[in-house]
């Protein structure tokens, strides 16, 4: 039930506690328990909502930015990872394989802006050898939600 649960609440967090159990034919208690449960657990970390930011008139860029570090003796790259994701522009950070050590998805007003906050802020770190950023110009699909939906002409076609 468990598994079930997170699917369904993955893709709508909102969806009524009662529908739910419902949809997976247990009882709301039942339901209300698990999920506090997981809650308690760190299985669930949070909710959140999903906003088209182009669709409002408030400035938002996001960047991906590559970073190559040196690992700390003892700590890896935990340590490095922990004094990034504490700047409250850093969105996620994720270690990662390949040619980098860490992404970092952040978010700012502005290019400038996060240009800046990696000139001063990340780069200037000691165990910071080197990093690569990404600039995204346009978000098709988010968390599975299609942003660039086509709208369709429903009007009925009429010929000669």
């Amino acid at each position: 039930m468990r598994e079930k649960i997170l699917r369904i609440i993955e893709k709508n967090s909102r969806i009524d506690l009662g529908e739910l159990a419902i949809l997976l034919g247990v009882e709301e208690i039942d339901i209300v328990n698990e999920l506090a449960a997981m809650e308690a657990e760190g299985v669930i970390c949070g909710y959140h909502t999903l906003i088209d930011w182009e669709k409002t008139s408030i400035e938002k860029t996001t960047a991906l930015i590559e970073v190559r570090v040196t690992p700390q003796r003892g700590h890896g790259f935990d340590s490095i990872a922990e004094r990034i994701y504490q700047y409250p522009e850093v969105r996620d950070v994720y270690l990662i394989s390949g040619g980098y050590d860490l992404l970092i998805i952040m978010e700012g007003k502005t290019l400038k802006e996060i240009a800046n906050f990696v000139s001063d802020k990340l780069s200037t770190q000691e165990s910071i050898l080197s990093t690569a950023t990404h600039f995204i110009l346009k978000k098709y699909k988010e968390h599975g939600t299609i942003l660039d939906k086509k709208s369709t002409d429903e009007r009925m076609q009429i010929t000669p």
